[in-house]
């Protein structure tokens, strides 16, 4: 049977209980969060039962949530009663299993989540940072209170049982072709250019996959390729109360290949962008974790076509440069040192798992 997570309010009234912790957004929709809460009344009183899936931006950690000043900034919330006058959702195989388990005085809810919702994603702390981690995070929560949402309201913490989900993305099944890059320059002191095209052999990459980019250079040019340089770059798109977009290399790689005036260069040559040589980044977007398991760099976020400019939170992208180091001869060689580079956009996804 598969794994059910559970949790237990403070006053042992609420018992939530969900089948899954991870919920997949297939891009045209995202799967239903299917949940059972059981009840003990005996100390409800004249306070009602209600559910909430919150997707929120958290900025801080909780222990500085004083004075009043909230560190969570709610994307979306959606709330449902179930007890009393429960509105009753179409029972799911998930919530037979549920309410099989839980037993008596449970009451199933469910919740769809928006598709213009972001993933689940954390920025990675600073060696020195401690509590949360900052990102955006998705949360049910089951509580007692008089109203559905009255901030004058105080909810006792235990009153409240609440668990974290994900919301996350599989690479598609089809993989489309892979990108490609030319570019011809001329140089100071040089009739002829040099000519630099890169290309991979498809869009899409797993994490932690060898990933070859065939690099062809014509150099008719005076002058020498001294190395060349592959970095990938992450780009971090935070969208809430105004957009900040800032990037970060994942990773740099020096190639010490040399291609002499009038010589020509065809190979391919490997990078594996990894999370264990960026752990001191502080700020690199890592896909969401649950607790303190392992996670990864953050995956490509993949977006519905003209929803771009509706969605909030955090987005993804990555580009790969490809850089050529060309130095001339002679006493000016130094001085006229310049460079050729083109980029190539990446997608970074995990596989979809096997059902």
């Amino acid at each position: 049977m598969a794994k059910i997570f559970k949790k237990t309010s403070g006053n042992g009234g609420l018992t939530l209980y969900l089948g899954k912790r991870d919920y997949v957004d297939h891009v045209s929709s995202v799967d239903k969060v299917d949940g059972v809460v059981k009840l003990d009344p005996a100390e409800f009183g004249d306070r009602k039962v209600f559910v909430q899936l919150a997707c929120a931006f958290r900025y801080g950690s909780d222990d500085l949530d004083v004075m009043g000043l909230c560190f969570r900034k709610d994307i979306w919330i959606h709330y449902v009663q179930i007890y009393p006058d429960a509105e009753k959702p179409a029972l799911t195989a998930m919530h037979e299993t549920l309410l099989k388990k839980a037993g008596d005085n449970a009451h199933p809810f469910s919740f769809e989540i928006p598709n213009n919702l972001p993933c689940s994603v954390s920025l990675q702390p600073g060696p020195d940072d401690k509590g949360k981690a900052c990102g955006v995070d998705f949360e049910v929560k089951t509580y007692l209170a008089k109203e559905k949402c009255n901030p004058d309201e105080k909810i006792e913490k235990k009153d409240t049982a609440r668990l974290v989900i994900r919301k996350i993305q599989y690479a598609p099944s089809q993989v489309g072709a892979g990108p490609k890059a030319e570019l011809c320059k001329s140089f100071m002191m040089s009739d002829k250019p040099v000519h630099l095209e890169a290309s991979m052999d498809k869009d899409l990459y797993f994490h932690g996959e060898d990933i070859p980019i065939k690099i062809k250079i014509k150099n008719e040019s005076n002058k020498t390729v001294k190395k060349i340089k592959i970095s990938v770059d992450q780009t971090t798109d935070i969208v809430l109360y105004s957009a900040d977009k800032y990037t970060k290399a994942v990773l740099t790689q020096e190639f010490g290949e040399t291609v002499d005036p009038n010589g020509s260069y065809d190979n391919t040559l490997t990078i594996k962008p990894l999370l264990a040589e960026n752990k001191e980044k502080r700020g690199l977007s890592l896909d969401g974790r649950l607790k303190d398991e392992d996670t990864n760099l953050a995956s490509t976020t993949m977006l519905r076509q003209g929803v771009e400019k509706d969605v909030l939170g955090i987005l993804v992208s990555y580009k790969i440069k490809i850089n050529l180091m060309v130095a001339g001869g002679g006493l000016l060689g130094g001085l006229t040192a310049s460079d050729v580079t083109v980029e190539l956009p990446l997608m970074l996804m995990h596989p979809k798992p096997e059902e």
